[in-house]
């Protein structure tokens, strides 16, 4: 069943915050405070790809996937941003950053390092990592795109800002270590 996705394309932050999470509006707090425009669409819970399409359409932009990973021992945690459309093989990865036994971390360690639960992980997560213990991973084929839309750390609402912010401002304000990669794409 398709999630309801109000068809309404607002330029910044919620005018009423009676009903945001304080995690959420620090998303907006800290995209204000470096001076980022960004455009938000608002909806229910959009947990999958598939339910973010109909985000896109109000953002008239692709939703990136964002995948939290961890190694084996589950002592060193990833962000993975890379094309929604791509699909996500960890042997690819493992490779080319030199960890094998990639995973997907547990709800507790996001909860723990970036205080958002699954289904609403976004590089927007990482100011709360305080200790800079997430390495940001960017599939290069995402640079290609004008705009990053994320969750801002709740899935019920999408924001969208230009790529040349998140990469020129929102990145390195945040100051976690960042690694691109070069993720491929598989024939069907």
């Amino acid at each position: 069943m398709a999630i309801h996705v109000d068809q309404t394309l607002y330029h910044g932050r919620p005018a009423d915050t009676t009903d945001r999470l304080e995690k959420e509006l620090r998303c907006y707090d800290l995209l204000d405070r470096l001076g980022i425009q960004y455009d938000r669409a608002d909806h229910e819970h959009a947990d999958t790809i598939p339910d973010c399409e109909l985000v896109e359409n109000v953002l008239g932009a692709e939703i990136c996937k964002n995948l939290f990973l961890t190694n084996r021992q589950e002592t060193v945690f990833y962000l993975l941003l890379m094309p929604g459309t791509k699909p996500f093989k960890t042997k690819d990865l493992s490779k080319q950053i030199g960890s094998s036994r990639l995973s997907f971390a547990g709800a507790d360690h996001m909860l723990r390092l970036l205080d958002i639960t699954p289904g609403s992980v976004s590089v927007l997560g990482l100011m709360n990592d305080r200790e800079n213990a997430v390495h940001l991973l960017i599939d290069r084929e995402l640079l290609r795109d004008e705009w990053l839309c994320c969750h801002p750390c709740i899935n019920s609402s999408t924001v969208k800002f230009s790529m040349a912010d998140a990469m020129n401002v929102l990145i390195p304000a945040l100051g976690n270590d960042l690694q691109f990669v070069e993720l491929p794409r598989y024939d069907a």
